[in-house]
């Protein structure tokens, strides 16, 4: 299927590795030009050189990056110097710790909202304008399962991305969007093999005593898929989401995460 983004320019935050990058690659294996964002220069580069290399990156596909923390003004500003219009934008930011919402103050608080919701809207409102003018947009927001979820050890999370799925509701559903061909959405993952799903059986296991690997098996036997998710089936959703296909989907939810999610819905 040919999902109509060639030659479409694409920013994608939180590229270098796990979701991000799965995002990327599908978007430029369409023919996206794609501006890969992340902290890290080297795993950045490193990420970018792989994709420019990819044999199923059409000719002409342009990869840029921008090392910045999307998270800050400045970060911001490196991004939107580099260019000042996309017309596919994957917002992206890693979770919050996770920990006993007694020891959380002011600040973490603050600091987890900053990046799991104001970021993002940021990013929208940046970008939304020219999008509409243009009459093309797509925006999709990578949040989190537990958002319809909640896990409670995430409650730093479930708080800043709940508060972004509620405004999301709302701006996506503005006619002056919508009937300009511009969608807004949220993927929600579940368990996907990355960093970020490691690092918390990581603190599980130090926290319970028990191997990491039978916290993660016992992971995999609770989700109906019996397995974790891949980044490159991840971005493939995103990239249809992205699609002239996809242009009457908006203000939507999308949950992938194995069937783990045990609600009608």
């Amino acid at each position: 299927m040919d999902l109509g983004i060639a030659g479409k320019w694409a920013l994608v935050c939180g590229a270098s590795k796990g979701l991000g990058l799965g995002c990327a690659v599908a978007l430029a294996r369409e023919g996206a030009h794609v501006v890969m964002v992340a902290r890290g220069a080297e795993a950045l580069e490193a990420a970018a050189a792989a994709l420019r290399a990819d044999a199923a990156l059409p000719a002409g596909t342009q990869v840029l990056t921008v090392a910045a923390d999307i998270t800050s003004v400045e970060g911001r500003a490196r991004v939107f110097a580099q260019r000042a219009d996309y017309d596919i934008v994957i917002t992206n930011a890693g979770g919050p710790p996770p920990g006993d919402f007694r020891d959380w103050g002011r600040e973490t608080w603050i600091k987890a909202v900053d990046a799991n919701m104001l970021t993002p809207i940021e990013l929208i409102k940046a970008t939304v304008d020219g999008m509409v003018a243009r009459g093309f947009g797509r925006i999709v927001n990578i949040t989190s399962s537990a958002v319809k979820a909640p896990i409670d050890i995430l409650g730093l999370s479930n708080g800043a991305r709940s508060g972004l799925t509620g405004f999301i509701a709302g701006v996506a559903r503005n006619p002056k969007l919508a009937a300009a061909n511009v969608t807004v959405n949220n993927l929600l993952p579940g368990a996907f093999d990355t960093d970020r799903l490691r690092g918390t059986m990581e603190g599980a296991s130090k926290k319970t005593g028990k191997p990491i690997e039978a916290i993660a098996e016992a992971r995999r036997k609770a989700i109906p898929a019996q397995r974790f998710g891949e980044p490159g089936e991840f971005g493939s959703t995103c990239a249809f989401l992205c699609s002239r296909q996809a242009s009457y989907i908006t203000g939507q939810n999308v949950l992938i995460d194995g069937g783990a999610y045990p609600g009608t819905y």
